[in-house]
């Protein structure tokens, strides 16, 4: 018998020799015996992984004997003939180009090769060509993952029926030497592996063994080139149980298999998800049907390590997490598959062969190897099982995998072939349980990473949820799986299964609920925090990958009306796991203060399943709702967090660092809106549906803290706000409302309406390119998919409301994009403010688009002044939701409306231009909803019953808006001016007396009394109690202790007095006085249905539809007068009363911009005198308070300060930390700043006559006659005659090199500079700029900047005459610069070298040093010469003077700004110059800066500035 080391023709006899007696009638027994040894002589470990040699000796056996002696390429030839295979499956690695058709496709996942592709037909269809991130296969001629239509023209053959059979005798052999050397290399993997818990095996050994056994599993992927005929004899072999049995029977017979085979059961152990104690307790655990299947429970101690290799390493790994850190989730007995719970049992090769593919990490040889083979059915339902059955491992593998994310790639790359196939993934999930499986796998995955939640109280919480800060989750090492599960909860059979399943759903809720509330944010309040973690990155990318796409996959299985049980399933245990939530935090009613999580999953699943169930499925919403206590609870975590993101643009958690706005900024980002603000607010919207709104409206305003600011006084005391924070928190409280009653995008709006609203209102912020409007458009219903609904809709949409403006050549040369602008129709009919403001992830984005609007109005002549945002009319309410509308019509939101127009009415401070408007626009909102159309008679009758307080008389906005309120019990400082008031003798009303009959009169004196103190957190708890009262016994012990000892009775502070307020006004009288107001002057409104009656019955005017707040004013008070007759009659007496009617005078357009321009100066001045006053008034309380000073020096020195001007200090904005203050020598604040070498000073000529381009050798470019080359030949001349010290006096240097130095504006702590720079160099993602010579982007703007200049600590005084715009002659002009350069030596520099200040200023100076070359800045010939250092200072003041004269035009005196809008750094500039100017002893006769800006007597008699290069012509 041929041996191991034969000759090929041996080799081709010896196997021709035993295919021919294998394949007679005797002698086949015997055949087969030599054959079997051959191959165990050939294929043995010792000869397989011996050597590079060894290894290919053995495949040229294998050559020979699968072909049986023929050449090996006629044998491919041969076995490719009877290919029956109608699929491509062309397997593809990482960054390979392939094409995806949503057209065709069935799968979202479906991906064809570029061969394919273009055989197909997919001419005008939805496409796309992409980069392969993890790999794939080819799905052309898989009818279950594409249509038919699209395969090409090779694959669309269907009938098998024209493939001959295989002969007998062709594959014979490899039916025998197959199983052998499959066997052979799973040794060779066995032989290869060391057992971490033994030996650890380094990546560079398992390197070592995959590419020794490289060849062995590239000739297995030519095999299964050859076709379906070869293919299906490696399924026969792979996945047959006998051939496996048979083969590893025998390994006791052989000393290195038997070692092998040992290494192979110890690396088995530790494959199935339970551990030694799970074991004890799931025999003695049992549970109920329907009930949780989970408990949490924590380790008091280190955790068991009996068990041995991967067992043992992972309970190691987590024991060292700590007590009372670790918590395990453990599954009761009632876990439908056990199988994933205990070791593997392999029964076939291709489950071995799939075990050490996922032992080694995936390598990619083998997944090649493995993916080849799925065109045959078979072995993909073989190996679909079998995958399935090794997930739990996977994981396990993937967890402590050091190469995360190439393993997740090639996971996927398998994963994605097997369950994008809706029949084979049904198949599976029936008969292996894939759903079980797939959510207990994602279970265990993250019970690794537990911690105790903090939120509510963080004490006695035994809540439990993922550590955003763990490897886990900051890898996103979790998202194969959960990609595999979004993928099969795509189709729909299985996700029917999934929401049939009560088990399953119970389980997949306690999943979500291990997200609610991570990553949970604490406000700083005392220092900056140290460390600016960046876990929130990894928070929100687990929300929208591990809860929200599999929540949407579900969603769009929930269309029709037969599904509804799905949706109550879902929604049912939803709320039972927010039961427990809330139980596990101990949560009543209060959150606890000054904490925000954004991610909320849980409600957010109850939000979008109630809103598909309404939308779609016509389920009634009162059905599947929870009681009010529920409700209550349901709605405080997203409003909390509405209330926080005000906090947040506010700079109330400033000290928290930039990566809270980070977190601002996402949740409102267009990739996850519609994941998380969106159904924040349906679902608060849904609570004020049917929650009191009297309470609900209160616990908006004390969620964002000014209940204290909704006074009446003129004085207030906030207790849990700081008085800056009040009007930006105020503005919050209202805009909120105000998108709470606005948005309609779950309330009624079709989807096509939704893309429309959503598509304006991104083109009005800015001009956009169709790939970022696409991008910025929210995806829905499944991100996964990346279909956008209505896509077909999506180009006609956006026809319709944007024109194109083509793209277009810059002067630079380069190209500007094609860019989308809204039709002119847009601006006038559907901008909606609302919208922008929900969608603007930058504050400036909203600016930006009043901006465009204001511009439109302009150019269009529709509005020429400064317009408010338009009201847009909405989307007419669902009836589900009808309930809303309870909010606009309650007397706490009129009570608050009424308050504070009247605070705006009385110049109370802290309300800006944006609360009014605000309130305007709830007050409209009301009056367009309004409940009923009374009649007047109604009205009055039902007054007396509805009489509950003293405000207002009734819950209609229409009729309280007429009712007059004369006096009001206010809570004050004992300081305030309303202290004084005495209680009035009456409280009637005298305002209407003239035309109400005396039914009227008395009425009237009832509802406006004396009004009671109004507290809305009183009124909110009283509510609150209300509610709960209602609720059975046990609900009121779980509530009744928490509430009672956190909240005392309101007003009980002892500073507060009570007073009486007269007031007399309806909000009526308050609307009609502020256009006055507004318009500054007294008789400024006139009811327009006195001249024109057809107002009242066509109100919709083009002329109020755009327009300022005098426009808005009238817009409502002529809806108040169409909806009430009542209403029209009191506003015209109201008009009578404050003055005669007077019918407007017309004015030609040229007086009323004259007008319109003396009124806005009139108003500045107004403003400036105010601001001025209070500014005195309150340094004047300052210094009483904090100087206890009785002496009349005192008071004299004090009438002094405030009579004389005042003179503030510096104030400067941070942009690193986001604090303000001055520039101190301990702190000092620097300039971002730009030092760049500079020549443009030298080039120009002392001629007029233009340049010209040389043309031959002897013209030269750089003429003779520069600026450089004159002062050039002017120190070589001088430096020949003269002694040094002298020449350098004489002279000015920096026209080539010259230091030129230039800003963006914005300012920073030296201190947080060093920090910034020092994360830069710690920073690893590649910069386009060297950090270690000190460049960086400013952190604002990101324009490019190389060092910081200090400012130096002053006043802004100093600051103010530098900047300000002088009008005064040249003389006197000059006269004051000689002045200034006589007190050269009263400089106040401080020049101690010990303050930070200092050191900073000698720091920038050696930065400006060595900017430019050391031939442009030493010029002496003695080195170091102090002359020399002088002159080089001097010339760098010299040139950033001389070019801040180019920029200007030409003129410093003029004080405009630059032509360019650059920013000057000249006075700090100075400041570091001078403080090292001081260093030197100057010759007195010697005064540089009189050189500098020498004054210099011209023909014409008068003085001017000449600087030095001033005769030079450019």
């Amino acid at each position: 018998m041929a041996g191991a080391g034969a000759s090929s023709r041996d080799k081709r006899e010896t196997a021709a020799r035993l295919k021919a007696a294998l394949g007679g009638e005797s002698g086949a027994a015997a055949a087969a015996a030599e054959l079997r040894t051959l191959l165990e002589l050939v294929l043995a470990p010792a000869a397989g992984p011996g050597g590079g040699e060894a290894a290919g000796e053995a495949l040229e056996w294998c050559r020979c004997l699968l072909s049986g002696g023929e050449p090996w390429d006629s044998f491919v030839q041969a076995v490719r003939a009877y290919d029956p295979a109608t699929l491509c499956g062309l397997v593809w690695t990482a960054n390979f180009v392939a094409y995806r058709c949503r057209t065709c496709g069935i799968s979202p996942c479906m991906s064809l090769c570029a061969e394919c592709f273009h055989q197909g037909e997919h001419a005008g269809h939805d496409y796309n060509m992409f980069r392969s991130q993890a790999g794939g296969a080819c799905d052309c001629g898989d009818s279950n993952v594409m249509r038919e239509a699209g395969f090409c023209k090779r694959h669309r053959i269907k009938s098998n029926s024209n493939v001959p059979c295989v002969p007998k005798h062709l594959l014979m052999m490899s039916e025998l030497v197959l199983p052998q050397f499959i066997f052979s290399l799973i040794q060779h993997l066995r032989e290869g592996y060391n057992e971490p818990a033994l030996d650890l095996p380094s990546e560079k050994d398992l390197h070592k063994i995959l590419q020794v056994l490289e060849p062995h599993v590239s000739f297995l992927e030519d095999l299964t080139k050859m076709g379906g005929a070869m293919r299906s004899v490696l399924t026969q072999v792979l996945t047959s149980q006998q051939f496996y049995k048979d083969l590893s029977s025998g390994v006791g017979e052989n000393a290195c298999a038997k070692k092998s085979h040992e290494k192979y059961l110890i690396a088995l152990k530790g494959s199935g998800l339970a551990f030694p104690e799970d074991k004890i307790a799931c025999n003695m655990q049992e549970q109920g049907a329907g009930t949780s299947t989970l408990s949490v429970q924590g380790l008091a101690g280190g955790t068991a390590t009996s068990g041995q290799g991967d067992s043992s390493d992972e309970e190691d790994q987590d024991g060292s997490q700590g007590v009372g850190k670790r918590k395990r989730v453990k599954l009761s007995s009632t876990t439908k598959d056990q199988s994933i719970m205990d070791v593997l049992k392999h029964k076939c090769f291709l489950e071995e062969l799939l075990f050490w593919t996922i032992k080694y990490e995936f390598p990619q040889k083998m997944v090649t190897f493995l993916l080849n083979m799925l065109p045959d059915q078979d072995y993909k339902i073989a190996f679909t099982k079998t995958f399935v059955q090794h997930y739990a491992f996977i994981m396990k593998t993937l967890k402590k995998s050091h190469e995360s994310d190439t393993m997740s790639n090639r996971i996927v790359h398998i994963s994605v072939q097997l369950f994008s196939n809706e029949e084979l993934a049904r198949q599976v999930t029936e008969e292996c349980q894939l759903l079980d499986i797939m959510v207990t796998v994602l279970l265990y995955m993250m019970e690794s990473c537990l911690i105790k939640s903090e939120l509510q109280d963080e004490e006695n919480s035994l809540h439990v949820v993922v550590n955003c800060g763990e490897a886990l989750l900051k890898n996103n090492t979790y998202w194969p799986l959960v990609s595999d599960f979004i993928n099969i909860l795509s189709h729909q059979s299985v996700a029917k299964k999934f929401l049939e399943d009560h088990g399953l759903l119970v389980t997949w809720m306690n999943f979500v609920s291990f997200f609610q509330g991570m990553n949970l944010n604490k406000r700083e309040l005392n220092e900056h925090v140290e460390f600016e973690s960046q876990t929130y990155y990894a928070a929100f990318a687990a929300e929208l990958e591990a809860c929200a796409q599999p929540m949407w996959g579900l969603l769009s299985h929930c269309k029709v009306r037969e599904t509804q049980e799905y949706t109550r399933n879902v929604v049912r245990y939803c709320l039972e796991a927010l039961q427990d939530w809330f139980d596990a935090i101990n949560f009543v009613d209060e959150p606890a203060p000054n904490q925000v999580t954004f991610h909320l999953p849980l409600h957010r699943y109850f939000a979008m399943f109630l809103s598909k169930a309404v939308k779609c499925q016509e389920l009634d919403l009162d059905t599947i709702l929870p009681d009010q206590e529920m409700l209550m609870k349901l709605m405080i975590h997203p409003l909390q967090i509405q209330a926080s993101l005000s906090e947040i643009h506010s700079n109330m958690w400033v000290r928290n660092g930039l990566q809270i706005k980070g977190q601002a900024m996402t949740y409102v980002q267009s990739h996850f809106c519609n994941s998380m603000i969106d159904p924040d607010i349906y679902l608060l919207q849904v609570c004020a549906s049917r929650l009191d709104p009297d309470y609900f409206i209160s616990s908006v305003f004390e969620r964002f803290k000014v209940v204290d600011l909704l006074t009446m006084a003129s004085q207030h005391q906030n207790t849990v706000l700081d008085s800056e924070h009040e009007r930006s928190m105020l503005e919050g409280a209202l805009t909120f409302l105000v998108l709470l009653l606005s948005l309609r995008l779950h309330l009624g709006m079709t989807d096509d309406e939704i893309l429309r609203a959503e598509m304006v209102a991104q083109l009005c912020m800015n001009d956009r390119t169709h790939s970022s409007l696409l991008d910025l458009i929210p995806e829905n219903p499944n991100p996964k998919s990346g279909i956008i609904p209505g896509s077909l809709s999506f180009e006609s949409v956006l026809s319709a409301v944007a024109d194109f403006k083509a793209p277009v050549f810059e002067p630079g040369g380069s190209m500007q994009q094609g860019m989308y602008t809204p039709k002119a129709e847009v601006w006038d009919k559907e901008f909606d403010p609302v919208m922008v403001i929900l969608r603007t992830v930058y504050r400036r984005d909203v600016q930006s688009a009043m901006d465009r609007y204001t511009a439109f109005l302009k150019q269009s002549g529709k509005f020429p002044g400064n317009p408010w945002p338009p009201y847009k009319k909405r989307t007419p309410l669902h009836p589900s939701y009808r309930g809303l509308i309870k909010l606009l019509h309650c007397k706490t939101l009129h009570i608050v409306l009424f308050t504070l127009l009247y605070k705006i009415l009385m110049d109370h401070q802290n309300l800006s231009e944006h609360v009014l408007c605000m309130v305007l626009y709830l007050i409209e909102l009301g009056l367009e909803n309004s409940p009923e159309q009374e009649s007047d008679e109604e009205e009055s009758a039902g007054g007396q019953e509805r009489c509950h307080d003293s405000w207002f008389p009734g819950s209609n906005l229409v009729s309280n808006m007429r009712h007059f309120i004369n006096y009001v019990r206010v809570r004050v400082p004992e300081t305030a001016p309303e202290v004084k008031k005495e209680p009035p003798a009456s409280t009637s009303s005298d305002g209407l007396a003239s035309s109400q009959s005396s039914r009227r009169k008395s009425l009237q004196r009832e509802n406006s009394g004396t009004a009671q103190v109004f507290s809305l957190v009183a009124e909110r708890r009283k509510k609150f109690q209300e509610i709960i009262n209602r609720n059975t016994s046990e609900a009121n012990q779980v509530v009744r202790p928490k509430t009672s000892m956190k909240w005392s009775a309101p007003g009980a502070t002892p500073q507060l007095t009570t007073a009486i307020l007269e007031v007399k006004e309806s909000i009526l009288s308050l609307l009609i006085k502020l256009h006055h107001k507004l318009s500054g002057k007294q008789n400024s409104y006139y009811p327009p249905w006195l001249d024109d009656v057809d107002v009242l019955i066509h109100p919709e005017i083009p002329r109020y539809s755009h327009g300022d707040g005098m426009t808005a004013v009238e817009r409502i008070l002529l809806k108040a007068a169409v909806q009430s007759r009542l209403n029209k009659r009191i506003i015209e007496e109201i008009c009578r009363k404050v003055t005669p009617p007077v019918p407007p005078k017309k004015i030609s357009s040229a007086e009323k911009k004259t007008l319109d321009k003396e009124e806005r100066r009139q108003k500045a001045r107004e403003r400036q005198q105010k601001l001025l006053a209070e500014f005195a008034s309150r340094q004047k309380s300052f210094m009483e308070t904090a100087m206890d000073v009785e002496s009349p020096d005192a008071d004299i020195a004090m009438e002094v300060a405030t009579s004389e001007q005042h003179v503030s200090e510096a104030i400067y904005d941070c942009v690193i930390c986001g604090q303000s203050g001055p520039s101190t020598e301990d702190r000092p604040t620097g300039l971002v700043v730009l030092l760049q070498a500079s020549s443009v000073l030298g080039q120009c000529r002392n001629s007029t006559e233009p340049r010209r381009l040389p043309t031959t050798e002897e013209e030269q470019i750089y003429p003779w006659d520069t600026c450089a080359a004159l002062h050039d030949v002017r120190l070589t001349t001088l430096q020949r005659y003269f002694k040094d010290s002298s020449c350098l006096q004489a002279v000015s240097i920096g026209w080539e090199g010259g230091v030129y130095v230039q800003t963006c504006g914005h300012t920073l702590h030296i201190d947080c500079h060093k920090s910034y720079m020092e994360s830069l160099r710690n920073d690893q993602v590649l910069q386009g700029f060297s950090v270690d010579k000190g460049e960086f982007t400013c952190p604002l703007c990101r324009q490019f900047a190389n060092s910081v200049l200090p400012c130096y600590p002053g006043n802004n005084m100093e600051r103010s005459v530098w900047q300000s715009h002088s009008n005064k002659c040249l003389q006197d002009l000059v006269q004051e610069v000689e002045e200034l350069q006589e007190q050269l030596g009263t400089f106040p520099v401080s020049i101690s070298s010990e303050t930070n200040l200092s050191k900073e200023m000698e720091s920038v100076m050696k930065d400006i040093k060595s900017t430019t070359q050391k031939k442009y800045t030493d010029y002496s010939k003695t080195p170091g010469s102090p002359d020399n250092d002088f002159l080089f200072m001097y010339s760098v003041a010299r040139t950033n003077l001389e070019l801040e004269l180019v920029h200007r035009g030409g003129n410093l005196c003029s004080g405009g700004a630059s032509t360019a809008g650059k920013r000057s750094c000249l006075n700090q500039l100075f400041h570091v110059l001078a403080m090292h100017m001081r260093l030197y002893s100057i010759d007195s006769a010697y005064n540089p800066w009189r050189k500098l800006t020498q004054p210099s007597q011209e023909t014409n008699s008068e003085q001017v500035f000449h600087l030095p290069c001033s005769s030079f012509a450019w």
